[in-house]
């Protein structure tokens, strides 16, 4: 059968090249085209258009970008009636997804979602979208099935969180040759995650990096995103003692001791490796204020939300500068704060359902189709 899968970021492009293999194995012959990133490619299949040419952050940035939003949604289009795939498997992404979708759908093509639009945050409206435009869900987080079924009457998969698959089916990594390689002394490391589009990175790394001459004991290392090269990350450092790793986040939070992660879903990824962490996110003044009259979650780390209780420290915005910061790591590194939070972690990773998320989607789909 013809698999036709959307995905718009690097969390996309990881668990879409998880649900690559596992519907390779439910259906051997499958023939699979999709937008997304290096990862999807080595799982197998044809990348018609890379996630680093599709990321926009914010309100601000979309409208700024609009005619190229536009011009990818007409092409996807076109892509797709011909390829006529069996199936289009859409991945988070839900601004342009679901554009897609609301295509798609009357042409007679089977529409599944993986990864459910976050419209329990915000634009709670777009259920009537779905309801007409998604044929079968398949949601990631516990509470998700409840907004959908309880509140909505939607009925949905809850399929578990594919973090926890991809966590676990990594090669553990040889600590004494990562250090070696970037050269990395014995104190305890720091990681810092700013994020992996270019205008979050800038917003977040310059505070991150802010706090480094007060933390002499530890040495602190930036997780570069696999859609930006060194180059970009140099601006920032100011000939700061920073430690800089492309590409290799998981080997670098297995050995870290604390970590200054931006709010998305590398703070879940962060939690489920254990280690303490404190949220940062500032975006546009803009986009900003429209963002706090339009969500009214009390969290915006899926740590907290999925817990819903403050597992782990957010500093959004003005919260987020240097003072904050520099309190805020300290007290990470007291053992009995850090304690208190690893406990948390084990009864987070228990609510995300284990192991086994992208092989029970791949089923569902297949089973569906045929």
């Amino acid at each position: 059968m013809k698999y036709y899968l959307i995905a718009g970021e690097a969390s996309g492009d990881l668990h879409g090249s998880n649900l690559i293999k596992a519907l390779r194995e439910e259906d051997p012959q499958a023939d699979i085209r999709f937008w997304g990133g290096d990862l999807m490619q080595a799982a197998g299949g044809t990348l018609v258009k890379h996630y680093r040419d599709l990321a926009f952050m914010g309100f601000a940035e979309v409208l700024m970008n609009l005619k190229t939003i536009l011009r990818n949604i007409d092409f996807c289009k076109k892509d797709i009636a011909e390829f006529h795939p069996d199936v289009i498997i859409f991945i988070d992404y839900p601004g342009f997804n679901m554009r897609i979708a609301q295509w798609a759908k009357p042409l007679g093509y089977k529409t599944h979602y993986y990864i459910s639009p976050q419209i329990w945050a915000w634009k709670e409206n777009r259920i009537k979208a779905i309801r007409r435009d998604v044929d079968q869900m398949y949601v990631i987080l516990p509470f998700e099935k409840d907004f959908y079924e309880k509140k909505h009457n939607y009925p949905v998969a809850f399929v578990g969180h594919p973090l926890i698959d991809a966590i676990h089916d990594r090669q553990p990594t040889d600590e004494i040759a990562f250090r070696r390689a970037h050269d990395l002394d014995n104190r305890p490391i720091i990681a810092l995650l700013p994020g992996s589009r270019k205008q979050e990175i800038k917003k977040m790394l310059s505070i991150m990096l802010s706090v480094v001459d007060d933390f002499k004991d530890y040495q602190f290392v930036i997780a570069g995103a696999p859609a930006q090269d060194y180059h970009f990350y140099e601006q920032f450092l100011l000939n700061k003692s920073v430690h800089f790793v492309s590409n290799k986040t998981y080997d670098l939070l297995s050995m870290s001791t604390a970590a200054l992660v931006t709010s998305g879903t590398a703070t879940l990824e962060t939690a489920l490796f254990k280690v303490p962490e404190v949220v940062c996110y500032k975006g546009s003044w803009v986009s900003y204020q429209i963002a706090k009259r339009i969500i009214t979650l009390k969290y915006i780390s899926l740590v907290n939300l999925i817990m819903d209780k403050p597992i782990v420290t957010e500093l959004i915005q003005s919260d987020l500068n240097t003072k904050r910061v520099r309190e805020e790591l300290q007290k990470l590194l007291d053992p009995e704060n850090r304690q208190r939070i690893l406990s948390d972690y084990e009864a987070l990773e228990t609510a995300l359902g284990g192991l086994g998320a992208s092989r029970k989607t791949a089923k569902l789909i297949v089973a569906n189709l045929k």
